[in-house]
């Protein structure tokens, strides 16, 4: 079927984290699209509550099935169902490797600027956050191979928390990137936990590489866990689920007990229900948001190129959010922040993803044309006559 996505749909009043305000201001800030979810999803859900019993509910055959089918097909990541195990969530997932690969006061390694919670959840389990900043090469960020390895020696890190492809900043982070950031861990005995919830939504001419295939054919598949869902995919955030993959049989035996212990290692009816309809029958409504998002992508950069052309752009790779260098109008990142908020207008401020997100803002374009040019239009009223 052909999907809608110039529909607004009124979102006010809903509870909607991104639509709270009680005003008229265009939310273009956390990661959730302004689309309805597939009508195969939406079918499926359907049917659960025509069904009319919504009672305890274990994960079946037909949903294994569906994600390792999924994962094989588009990135010939080999799974079985021994390899699968189901989370709330990538957040509490990354919380739970703590408990995996470190204790108290073990150093954990992320990059800067990076989706906060991998700073957050480090802090708050009191593990000790060293940082590594990305290099920007020609307007896309790089690792900084030399001082990821020199943080690691100095703070003896156990523990590296990949986010691939990359947020705030949009990389998909190439096989051979991928492959020296392993050889490195590997050298130091580091263990790599790679976020890829964005994966199935790389954009067009780029290539997502899961980092769980790379190691088991380096042999370090028993330091590596992979965290993914399908909620960013699909547009179903408010749906909790998420996967974690692993591949060593003791690995993943030792976090499905401390799954138990910490009594999240279920998911609600719904979850599974939707999980399985989206690996299932997602696909044409994915194929369709890409086209659109990449779109909106291009509207954007034409845009600020033509009406606010100090804005330095970093193009996504993949996703619908776009990493925005706004030092050219301003110095105070609260500052900023605000005088987009009075023009009615909400961005995610780029200092929330670390240091270097100094004058930075992210930027969601996963929403109807209308209403991310009339965004567009509010961010150029704020921000042009700014010196």
């Amino acid at each position: 079927m052909q999907y809608n996505f110039d529909e607004i749909i009124d979102r006010r009043g809903t509870g909607s984290l991104k639509w709270h305000y009680s005003d008229d201001t265009i939310p273009l800030w956390v990661a959730d699209m302004d689309f309805k979810a597939a009508q195969p999803i939406l079918d499926s859900v359907q049917r659960v509550i025509d069904h009319g019993i919504l009672g305890y509910t274990k994960p079946t055959r037909a949903l294994y099935e569906a994600i390792i089918n999924w994962h094989g097909s588009r990135y010939d990541l080999q799974l079985a169902r021994d390899n699968i195990l189901f989370s709330p969530g990538v957040v509490p997932s990354l919380a739970l490797m703590m408990q995996i690969f470190t204790e108290v006061g073990d150093a954990v390694l992320v990059n800067d600027p990076i989706y906060t919670p991998f700073m957050t959840k480090v802090q708050q389990n009191k593990r000790t956050l060293v940082m590594s900043a990305l290099k920007e090469v020609d307007g896309k960020y790089q690792l900084d191979l030399t001082d990821i390895e020199a943080k690691i020696v100095e703070h003896k890190v156990k523990l590296y928390l990949l986010c691939n492809p990359h947020n705030p900043g949009g990389r998909v982070w190439t096989a051979d990137e991928l492959k020296a950031l392993l050889a490195l861990c590997k050298k130091h005995n580091v263990a790599i936990v790679s976020d890829e919830i964005h994966q199935d939504l790389t954009l067009t001419g780029h290539t997502f590489t899961p980092f769980l295939k790379l190691a088991e054919a380096a042999g370090y598949e028993h330091k590596v866990v992979s965290l993914t869902s399908m909620t960013k995919t699909f547009n179903v955030a408010g749906i909790k689920g998420s996967m974690i993959f692993a591949k060593d049989e003791t690995l993943i035996k030792k976090i499905s007990q401390q799954q138990h212990l910490n009594d999240e290692y279920e998911l609600n009816l719904f979850a599974y229900t939707v999980m399985q309809s989206a690996y299932e029958e997602g696909g044409e409504w994915l194929e369709q948001v890409l086209a659109y998002i990449e779109n909106n992508i291009e509207i954007t950069l034409d845009f600020l190129a033509g009406h606010l052309p100090d804005i330095k752009v970093m193009r996504p790779e993949a996703s619908y959010l776009i990493w925005l260098d706004c030092s050219a109008y301003g110095d105070d990142d609260q500052a900023l922040y605000d005088k987009l908020r009075e023009a009615k207008v909400e961005l995610n401020a780029g200092i929330k993803y670390g240091n270097e997100g100094h004058l930075k803002m992210r930027l969601n374009v996963a929403c109807p044309k209308s209403l991310l040019i009339e965004g567009l239009n509010r961010i150029h009223s704020a921000l042009h006559s700014t010196p």
